[in-house]
């Protein structure tokens, strides 16, 4: 599968994609949407089970969320963690918004929406706020907190996904200048980066815990 079939638009790939307007393939449009749409789900499901905890706090009860599954995959551990408000507000705040702005963009496309190289690099910077953001979660919840949540993996995954394509995306119509070596191998390999990315994070995991996976004990 080469990028064409990932991102086939009708501009001027010989020109810099910032000179005028440059639109996305449906597949590209689709994926926003759809990564979008997995990210405001995780933050829309971690921000109700966020307000159940503090409801449960000021009544003096205790609320367990339904994905705390064991001491490894629990939750509420990442929800009642100061790393879960690291700007001073619950983080999956931040997500409602994001998000949702990606899948309007995502919309946008899909209706033969065609954007500017600023407005490309502004999403492309915003995504990587976010996936640098993700990083930083992903190594306090593997070794600060010590503990999983899986809409949170969803919205990591998401994440990642969506900041690998609308990069490829902006090297391929040069909004983002590349030598041709590595807009030609992305064009080729555009699913490499994503899959190995969250192929290490899974490795990371698997091995971190992997005493638990197995049914042993910490060492």
């Amino acid at each position: 599968m080469t990028m064409t079939a990932l991102d086939d638009v009708s501009t001027d790939e010989d020109g810099p994609g910032v000179r005028g307007a440059v639109g996305g393939s449906r597949a590209l449009a689709l994926l926003l949407v759809i990564t979008g749409a997995m990210g405001l789900l995780a933050a829309w499901v971690i921000t109700i089970d966020k307000n159940k905890i503090l409801e449960a706090k000021a009544g003096g009860g205790h609320f367990t969320p339904g994905c705390s599954l064991n001491p490894i995959v629990s939750c509420g551990n990442i929800m009642e963690s100061e790393q879960a408000e690291a700007f001073g507000f619950p983080n999956p705040m931040m997500g409602l918004v994001a998000y949702g702005i990606v899948i309007c963009v995502g919309m946008g496309l899909l209706a033969g929406a065609r954007y500017r190289g600023w407005f490309w690099l502004g999403l492309n910077a915003g995504m990587l706020f976010g996936v640098g953001f993700c990083t930083w979660l992903q190594y306090q919840s593997l070794y600060s907190i010590s503990s999983l949540c899986l809409w949170c993996c969803l919205a990591w995954v998401a994440t990642i996904v969506m900041f690998c394509y609308v990069t490829v995306h902006n090297i391929k119509h040069r909004i983002i200048p590349a030598p041709g070596w590595l807009r030609r191998g992305l064009a080729e390999f555009h699913w490499v980066p994503p899959v190995l990315w969250i192929g290490i994070i899974g490795m990371l995991i698997l091995t971190h815990w992997w005493w638990f996976w197995t049914g042993g004990q910490p060492s």
